[in-house]
């Protein structure tokens, strides 16, 4: 059978479950009918019968040669009859991701590769794409969009005007980090038009990073980097024959560079496409179709909220590279709101005259997993009653009756689902606190294991006996907050003696740090173990952190970034440290990028419960950060400066007493290193001694350097060991 092989698809799987229809990097999908799974591996592309578990080969490995040097896809697609395979390969990063590479082309009817937009610069190319009929492919290069003739290999450039500044087909830094926008354009249905993006960002200026370390000259990295209180780039849609021409622009009402256009489609008819429109704050949300012909913008829908409005790709990484869930082959289309104070799936008219609660409750929906229109119903994940956990469940596409739960009693913890189109079968993931990660292929709705396998249950049976390294639980604070947290103890825990604690926090909307999964209460940048040393390790989720509590939970933050996440996190040390066998002269707290923020905040603002802190990349000055996530959370600075200021942790810096490192990469394109020297230049005015650790030409994710990974985790563990001893004493 095929269940062996699991465990390598789940790697893809999480990334990438394939719910909508934008093509995505990956190695393995589903076939149309839902009753195979495709997957690359070392035998070549196979295709999986699940119900017999058959295999057969599509794409033998020893195809993958080109002149006698193997290619190694980084993914695949399909045309839709399966005769032509497109492969990207040879990729490299853009800003977080590896978008752009080469791609070829197997024309299997042949058994002859070519390699796509040859006459452009090596692996230069980004998001190609068959078109509907794979007659042609799509792609960008060099911020300009391409259409290739797969018959007589003819490139025609679509535009001509890109440029680092003016980008077309894909997006800037700040799009990308903060929207999860990359790809840029789409094909029409019929195959005859691509409608994109374009960027304008002349009126953005560059931050400066500069390399220090590759030459004895130094150089110097711009980025065009929209600060808080900057107007974004000017973005606009636009649609374009394949066959080249002028470009119809999408006519959006309002200043162009005082609104957001974060994801856009193609109608499934293909008269024209659908978009979203955010207003500055982002407060706003508005749906339009606009015809490709002239452009003419018609609002369906509008949406506002008091503090911000989550775009889908913010809360369910799916469709971070596009997709919309049609409905009635077009007439209506599944919609996110939290305007009843949860996040619930809406089925929506095309229109916008028509709407109908698809999944009531006081609940949130985590995920979209899989629309099953054939079979009338919708898959989504959620977790009613623990917000540390995450389950499968389905609802009717027809009625409003209350939503089923397909994952069954019995199995706390965390679950991944990718359905099968139709619904039929699915590939499960799942681990929790007590059960390392296992993975299974299953039927729906029995979630039986195919052929007979309970890898889930037997996993489960076999941790039960085995006592948990974490504990999870709730604390109330003084202002009435409960809050989750996890807990690891010592190895060898005497209750009658004092032991130091070290908080892990975040605090911010972009994460949630206490979920019940394999893992969890690890520091990986510790040399050893926290609990063989003797350590309590402690982690909590505030009001803000983007738990499936509900919107009054979730945006009781806006504006008050560094102060409502930063108190909650202290009331609930305060709390914790009352148990006798805490140290309440070593407690240390560490956190990277809003966790580095929330970590200097609570050393500087709370110096009698934290003594030690460890920073890492952090925001210190709030109003170094880019627009479009600062002032979604945080409003204008022009009209609540203040807020600004009193969330940032370099204004409070002069009331450090504790023991601070301070730790950030010199290439940091996300949180600047800016930030390090604004807040060395307060410690230092104010004679606050510290620790600073740069790390030269390193970005965001400290990845970069030979030796990099040792040294930060020798350093921090040298670090916390000397300033918050471990031990019982």
């Amino acid at each position: 059978m095929y269940f062996g092989r699991t465990i390598a698809i789940a790697c893809v799987f999480i990334g990438f479950t394939f719910v909508c229809e934008a093509q995505k990097p990956g190695n393995s999908q589903w076939s149309e009918d839902g009753g195979s799974y495709i997957e690359y591996g070392a035998g070549g592309i196979l295709v999986t019968e699940l119900s017999s578990g058959k295999e057969k080969v599509l794409v033998d490995a020893s195809q993958f040669l080109i002149d006698g040097k193997p290619l190694q896809p980084e993914s695949f697609a399909f045309s839709r009859d399966k005769n032509k395979l497109l492969v990207f390969t040879n990729t490299a990063r853009v800003w977080r991701y590896n978008t752009r590479g080469d791609y070829w082309l197997l024309d299997r009817t042949t058994g002859k590769w070519r390699q796509l937009g040859k006459g452009l610069p090596s692996q230069s190319l980004m998001f190609a794409k068959l078109s509907p009929d794979g007659s042609k492919a799509a792609y960008v290069s060099r911020q300009n969009l391409y259409v290739e003739d797969l018959t007589t290999g003819v490139v025609k450039a679509l535009t001509m005007d890109g440029r680092r500044r003016l980008i077309n087909g894909t997006f800037d830094w700040v799009y990308e980090e903060e929207f999860a926008c990359r790809d840029g354009f789409r094909w029409s249905p019929d195959g005859k038009h691509i409608a994109y993006w374009q960027v304008d960002a002349e009126g953005t200026r560059d931050f400066l990073m500069m390399n220090n370390t590759d030459s004895v000259y130094s150089s110097v990295i711009p980025v065009e980097y929209p600060k808080v209180g900057e107007s974004p780039s000017a973005v606009r849609v636009g649609v374009i024959s394949a066959a080249g021409g002028s470009t119809t622009w999408m006519k959006l009402p309002g200043d162009i560079r005082q609104h957001y256009i974060p994801r856009m489609e193609w109608i499934p008819d293909g008269s024209g496409i659908i978009l979203q429109q955010l207003t500055r704050k982002q407060n706003e949300s508005r749906l339009f179709t606009c015809p490709k012909n002239t452009g003419e913008a018609l609002l369906i829908k509008s949406e506002k909220d008091e503090a911000w409005i989550d775009i889908l790709p913010n809360w369910d990484g799916d469709y971070d590279y596009g997709g919309w869930d049609w409905l009635d082959n077009g007439k209506s289309f599944l919609w996110a709101s939290e305007k009843d104070g949860w996040r619930h799936l809406y089925r929506v008219s095309i229109n916008g005259k028509e709407e109908f609660l698809l999944t009531p409750g006081d609940f949130d929906v985590m995920d979209i997993v899989r629309v099953d229109e054939k079979g009338g119903q919708l898959y989504f994940a959620a977790s009613p009653d623990n917000a540390t956990q995450k389950y499968l469940y389905r609802a009717r596409l027809d009625d409003e009756s209350i939503a089923e739960r397909i994952t069954p009693a019995g199995q706390p913890g965390t679950h991944d689902y990718d359905v099968s189109p139709g619904g039929r079968f699915a590939f499960h993931a799942y681990s929790s606190h007590r059960t390392r990660p296992v993975s299974e292929w299953i039927g729906l709705p029995s979630h039986q294991g195919l052929n007979g396998t309970r890898v889930v249950e037997d996993a489960i049976r076999n941790a039960a006996g085995k006592t948990p390294e974490v504990e999870f639980f709730r604390v109330k604070t003084a202002d009435g907050v409960e809050m989750d947290g996890w807990m690891t103890k010592p190895a060898h825990f005497d209750s009658t003696k004092k032991y130091p604690v070290l908080f892990h926090v975040y605090s911010e909307p972009a994460a949630q740090t206490v979920i019940d999964r394999y893992g969890i209460g690890k520091n990986a940048l510790y040399a050893g173990s926290l609990s063989d040393d003797g350590y309590f390790h402690v982690s909590l989720d505030n009001r803000g952190t983007p738990a499936p509590k509900g919107r009054q939970w979730r945006k009781a933050i806006y504006r008050k970034i560094g102060m409502v996440n930063i108190r909650d996190q202290a009331m609930a040390a305060k709390q914790i440290l009352k148990r006798p066998y805490l140290d309440p002269s070593r407690v240390a707290v560490w956190g990277w990028s809003g966790g580095g923020s929330a970590t200097l905040n609570l050393l500087f603002r709370y110096p009698e419960i934290y003594k030690t802190g460890i920073s890492i990349a952090a925001v210190v000055n709030q109003l170094t950060y880019d627009n479009i996530y600062q002032e979604r959370y945080m409003g204008l600075p022009a009209e609540n400066r203040e807020d600004f200021v009193q969330g940032s942790p370099l204004y409070h810096a002069k009331h450090l007493k504790g023991n601070l490192l301070y730790i950030h990469g010199t290439a940091d394109d996300n949180v600047h290193y800016q930030n390090t020297e604004m807040l060395i230049n307060e410690l230092v005015k104010h004679n606050r001694q510290f620790t600073v650790m740069p790390y030269p030409g390193r970005s965001h994710g400290l990845r970069e350097g030979e030796g990099t990974s040792l040294h930060l985790q020798t350093l921090f563990t040298k670090f916390l060991k000397e300033h918050c001893p471990p031990g019982g004493r």
